[in-house]
């Protein structure tokens, strides 16, 4: 790698820094538009629109953290194997977190169906009963 003046440098992070600005003034434009401030007021209650821009958001922000690895860290000088001995820990990070998601999910239904079915048991096991007028109660004279 040859190396550049501080100017040429100084050139690139700018560069760097517009690139990503732009980069994320797109995510904020798709964020907004799939929450149904801007262009059309029916993406909010659109389940695919939703999808779709939550796909592209995860998408700019992963080639951002790329960006943000590859070139402001460097990692593109690096040999090939310190690069994927840096690649596979995150992938594995990422696997991961949508395992938890997916996991901590499943474990919210189950709940709320437990929940379900108790309170409907409570209420079969243990009616209502009636309560009598003239029955004075302990420590009242």
């Amino acid at each position: 790698m040859a190396h550049q003046s501080y100017e040429a440098q100084k050139k690139a992070v700018y560069k760097g820094l517009v690139f990503l600005a732009i980069i994320t003034l797109i995510e904020v434009v798709f964020s907004l538009f799939g929450k149904g401030h801007i262009i059309w007021e029916g993406a909010a209650h659109s389940v695919v629109v939703k999808y779709v821009v939550g796909l592209i958001i995860i998408g700019l922000s992963l080639y951002k953290a790329f960006f943000i690895i590859f070139e402001f860290m460097h990692m593109s000088h690096e040999k090939k194997t310190l690069a994927r001995s840096v690649l596979l820990p995150m992938c594995l990070l990422i696997w991961a977190v949508i395992a938890f998601l997916y996991e901590g999910n499943y474990w919210n239904n189950s709940r709320s169906y437990i929940l379900a079915k108790d309170h409907e048991k409570t209420e079969r096991v243990m009616p209502e009963l009636p309560v009598k007028e003239d029955v004075k109660q302990v420590g009242h004279h």
